[in-house]
């Protein structure tokens, strides 16, 4: 029967000794509500620690993983590390992404004063981790590995037009340029206009044409300006005698470039642009007003390295009869005749009528891209679009407004991705009331395509030179302090591509993980190689704890990994570390201390699951005593699951469950001890304390702890304890 009563426990101040001032979690008692009596046994135990016999387990370390943060505090965490703990392992402080920013610079701040508080409190340091593929800075390490660009060839320089403005001033008209048409547009006629350009920063330059005395004004869309040369155009349909084309750039301050300006009827070759090249010194056509302050005038630019080519995301002319997904209340979306249209009754506020795309992998942080489309309405108006994250909808770069009218325009706008995992894009048009046409949608990004790729010898050398830098800056960190490290963490893969018998490494060129990892993780052995990375980090980490204070007879190196004790495979993941590491020690150079077994288990309410997952905990453990090395049970905690295979919630575990949890962590901890031979028993670490909060990215709301969220023990506490007592 399910006993969802909240069990109270009060912990006591005690006495303490001056050796352990923060030992306040060594002892507790239990209030005796009413039915509970069964938890008063909780008060009897003491601190973990204490049920490792240190004469048999000299060198034993029972571990914490810990938010190091919440360490420095000196709080609750600092002082049930203290009372029931030997060793801590970070929880991500010591990982290469929280160390190491986009320009590559280190910041070893939050290690240092790790290390310093657990020198203090008398506890050892697991390092955690010095290579992985995961929480990597994949901006910087790709950065570093990405094509080089050919240096431009002063001889092929090419003449533009070059404005140069003094800084941005309040309205987007203080700058303007003019170009005056030898005749007015003919109204009705389509035409298309447009340019290369670049600036010095990326602007949009709003396009307003005239009629020849300027009285009247057509606006239409916007150019959009890089860093980079790329070319920009707009489609339109006269309604006015157009004859004076004025560009507005008054919100831009620094260098402005234009280039090969084209203006086409369509269907007609003619340019309407004289001198659109700019090859030659005449600018007669071009004016500004008398009042702007600015320059500008003919210059040749060096522009040979930095042709750029369009990579795109999503190219869609709605052939295939699709719409784009959408979201809004009354709003509709479809395709008629070849077209895109959403129609919004009335007035919303702006992202409650929504259309767009989820791509199939993550846009690139930091990277301008562009929307080009053919948009027009059944009324005048403006919509809206971006980028999101659709977790929590988080916004990840706004496009400039986009100006509707009713007639056909081709538009190109820009923004930057701001941040990771933006996976969507959106039109906004909640505030237009009316339906809306679009044709020929393009999202892309400009790559350049004069740029060499580094060979593989290169790059491994420069991802060599990385992993140096980023290994000495470590251990030069923890200067010696800290001796046991997760050298390589979760290599092994799931999938066998050879037919060998064994799992090959985690790899996107030899297809063994998905394309989301593929594109979210660094995956060093792609460019080191197979055998080589693991032997590079070994020997970095080996030089530079000995460089950094050291004791090179003290530094022990593990390679970690989940799923070691998989009874689907039949071990084979461990199995396949174990083959791995004999290639890796080979070289008769590179030697692995110890093995670390993550075991983020479940206990399994159907029975013969249940006993299927001991049978091969059991076979874990027998493998990694016949290799020798050391064997440390590096991330320890367990969840729940049901006889549907379903995750069990905290608030939904019985107390017949909560004793059934306790006795299979006694059932690993008393296996453990049985089994690996005690010169091979590096340690336990207990990788959650408490159980997950609901709002954890890490096995969400589910009761893996030792201790309740409220730093009460649980059942589990007690068959941890039993399992270390040999009780």
């Amino acid at each position: 029967m399910k006993n969802n009563r909240k069990i109270v426990l009060v912990i006591l101040s005690i006495l303490v000794l001056a050796a352990c001032a923060d030992d306040k979690f060594a002892k507790y008692v239990t209030e005796k509500p009413q039915n509970l009596a069964q938890y008063e046994y909780l008060n009897t135990y003491d601190a973990l620690k204490t049920y490792v016999d240190r004469n048999v387990n000299p060198n034993f370390k029972l571990g914490m993983g810990v938010s190091v943060s919440d360490f420095l505090e000196k709080g609750l965490v600092y002082s049930l590390a203290n009372s029931n703990f030997d060793e801590m392992t970070a929880g991500n402080a010591m990982k290469y992404s929280s160390c190491v920013a986009d320009d590559g610079s280190m910041d070893f701040s939050q290690v240092t004063k790790f290390v310093d508080a657990a020198k203090g409190a008398g506890l050892t340091i697991y390092g955690h981790t010095l290579a992985w593929h995961s929480q990597q800075n994949n901006k910087y390490l790709n950065g570093l590995i990405a094509d080089k660009t050919v240096e431009p060839n002063p001889d092929s320089a090419d003449p533009a037009l070059h404005m140069k403005t003094s800084a941005p001033q309040s309205n987007v008209w203080d700058w303007q340029i003019f170009y005056m048409l030898s005749e007015p547009l003919t109204i009705g006629q389509e035409y298309t206009i447009s340019m290369r350009i670049k600036g010095s920063s990326a602007t949009e330059i709003p396009f307003w044409p005239n009629t020849a005395d300027g009285s009247q004004v057509q606006y239409l869309s916007s150019f959009t300006a890089g860093e980079q040369w790329s070319t920009s155009s707009i489609t339109f349909i006269p309604n006015i005698p157009i004859q004076k084309l004025v560009f507005s750039f008054g919100l831009f301050g620094g260098d402005l470039y234009f280039d090969d300006v084209t203006l086409t009827a369509t269907g007609s070759d003619n340019n309407l642009i004289a001198n659109g090249s700019f090859g030659e010194d005449d600018l007669s056509y071009w004016s500004k007003p008398s009042w702007h302050g600015y320059s500008f005038d003919i210059e040749k630019v060096m522009e040979s390295a930095t042709v750029l080519t369009d990579v795109y995301v999503v190219q869609d002319d709605f052939s295939s009869g699709t719409a784009m997904m959408g979201w809004g209340n009354g709003s509709t979306r479809q395709v008629v005749n070849g077209v895109f249209e959403m129609t919004n009754p009335s007035e919303v506020n702006s992202w409650e009528a929504q259309a767009g795309y989820d791509f199939s992998g993550a846009l690139t942080e930091g990277t301008t891209y562009f929307l080009k489309m053919k948009i027009k309405g059944n009324v005048n108006g403006s919509i809206g679009a971006s980028f999101q994250k659709p977790e929590g909808y988080a916004g990840r770069g706004d496009f400039p407004s986009i100006p509707v009218t009713t007639e056909w325009q081709e538009i190109t706008v820009s923004t930057n991705c701001t941040g990771d995992a933006t996976t969507r894009f959106l039109f906004n048009y909640g505030k237009y009331v009316g339906t809306i046409y679009i044709d020929d949608l393009a999202i892309y990004w400009q790559k350049s395509s004069n740029s060499i790729p580094l060979t593989p010898e290169e790059k491994e050398d420069t991802l060599t030179w990385a992993m140096d830098k980023w290994i000495s800056g470590m251990m030069e960190a923890c200067n010696g302090y800290v001796t046991a490290w997760d050298v390589v963490n979760e290599p092994i893969s799931g999938k066998d591509v050879n037919g060998d018998g064994y799992y090959e490494l985690q790899s996107v060129t030899q297809g063994t993980v998905s394309e989301n990892d593929a594109q979210n993780n660094f995956y060093w052995q792609d460019y080191l190689g197979d055998e080589d990375y693991v032997r590079t980090a070994v020997r970095l980490a080996r030089r530079y704890f000995a460089e950094y204070g050291g004791n090179s007879s003290e530094l022990k190196l593990f390679i970690n990994d989940y799923n070691l004790e998989s009874d689907w495979d039949g071990n084979k993941k461990l199995k396949s570390l174990i083959k791995w590491i004999e290639k890796w020690e080979a070289d008769g150079v590179t030697k692995i201390d110890g093995i670390g077994t993550q075991m983020h288990v479940s206990y399994y309410m159907n029975p013969t699951t249940q006993q299927s997952t001991e049978n091969a905990i059991v076979e874990m453990f027998e493998l990694l005593a016949a290799t020798g090395k050391l064997v440390k049970i590096s991330e320890l905690d367990m969840g729940l699951v049901d006889d549907g295979g379903n995750s069990v919630l905290t608030e939904n575990v019985t107390e017949e469950q909560h004793k059934a949890m306790a006795e299979f962590y006694k059932f690993i901890i008393e296996k453990y001890f049985e089994i690996i031979p005690v010169e091979q028993r590096y340690g336990i670490t207990q990788w959650a304390a408490t159980d997950s909060p609901t709002d954890s990215s890490w096995r969400k709301g589910q009761p893996i702890g030792l201790w309740n969220l409220n730093y009460n023990r649980k059942h589990t506490y007690a068959g941890f304890a039993d399992g270390l007592a040999g009780k």
